[in-house]
């Protein structure tokens, strides 16, 4: 969840920047990105309900109000931007379908829709963070840190355009539509400000705590954080090329190398980080798996259906792009 929940930042990024930052450039991506983001979110919602045991009880967080509890802060948040990002992308939906005349509501909302998005993104991917604070014995000291929760919210930003650059390479290729290489070059050149930055304040953080001397202990964390930092350091590197970056295919690696590394400091922070203190592995069982590839899957159906169905993809010049067999209305 920890991973879904990051990997689905790309909607409120590239929202930010076309509606709140005027980089209108980037708007003939903007439609399969807040899909990617929504059914990423209703996905996520799915996971949680299931990892609750209980989920008949969902209806707690609604009424018996924690205001004290990281998780009540999350699942409001998660509930709300779900709602936000729905409404985001209702209008293709009702475009297709020919009622024009609802569409005006809609519109009058989106830029305060927009404004609540990135807000309610900052707060619980940060809060996803906070959640460690509380186990500072238990959380390895390469990943506990105070500022775990700005930690979480950079890299959110930060695989949020990596993976706008993902979505848009592979659907560009196994869609048939196409790929705005300009689009991709000036993703690109964000990605590695992003990445640099993410770097330099993880390092930063590690010398000002005094624990540099734990990245060359021969430790299964050791060498669990040297392959998340190598996997953001490497596209990182290579990014200052321009030739990487002016190419679709290269600059698809890199984001795609980085949209691991942040799976990984998901995963070592949740789960590698605090093998030291529990004294135990965990591994997930094959039901979980199972599900996990279940909530993948139907992701995947779902973003092939909406591309079929629906006007998804659009290009700066000529408007929307169809998909085949899909007719003018």
């Amino acid at each position: 969840m920890l991973c879904g929940v990051a990997l689905a930042a790309g909607g409120f990024t590239l929202a930010a920047m076309v509606h709140l930052f005027g980089l209108t450039r980037f708007h003939p991506i903007l439609h399969s990105t807040i899909l990617t983001a929504f059914l990423g979110y209703v996905l996520v919602s799915v996971g949680l309900i299931y990892d609750l045991g209980k989920p008949y009880h969902m209806w707690h967080v609604m009424i018996m109000w924690n205001p004290h509890s990281v998780m009540f802060e999350v699942a409001w948040c998660v509930m709300l931007y779900t709602t936000v990002l729905f409404l985001e992308f209702v209008p293709i939906v009702l475009k297709r379908l020919g009622w024009v005349e609802l569409l005006r509501p809609i519109k009058t909302i989106s830029l305060p829709l927009v404004l609540a998005g990135v807000i309610l993104s900052t707060l619980h991917q940060s809060s996803l963070g906070t959640m460690f604070l509380v186990v500072p014995g238990k959380l390895y000291k390469l990943w506990y840190t105070p500022y775990l929760p700005v930690m979480f919210f950079f890299s959110a930003v930060m695989v949020g355009f990596a993976m706008v650059i993902f979505e848009s390479y592979l659907s560009s290729h196994f869609f048939k539509h196409g790929l705005e290489k300009h689009i991709i070059i000036d993703l690109a050149h964000f990605l590695l400000l992003a990445t640099v930055f993410y770097l330099a304040i993880k390092f930063q953080d590690l010398f000002a705590r005094g624990t540099m001397g734990a990245l060359f202990e021969g430790r299964l964390e050791t060498y669990c954080f040297w392959l998340e930092i190598s996997l953001l350091l490497i596209p990182a590197v290579a990014l200052t090329f321009r030739p990487v970056r002016w190419s679709e295919h290269a600059s698809f690696l890199c984001a795609t190398s980085v949209v691991l590394g942040v799976v990984v400091n998901r995963l070592n922070v949740a789960m590698v980080g605090t093998y030291a203190s529990t004294g135990s592995l965990y591994l997930p069982s094959f039901c979980e798996i199972a599900i996990t590839l279940l909530l993948v899957t139907s992701g995947v159906v779902a973003f092939g259906l909406a591309v079929k169905y629906l006007d998804i993809f659009e290009d700066a010049s000529h408007g929307a792009v169809r998909a085949p067999g899909t007719q003018e209305r």
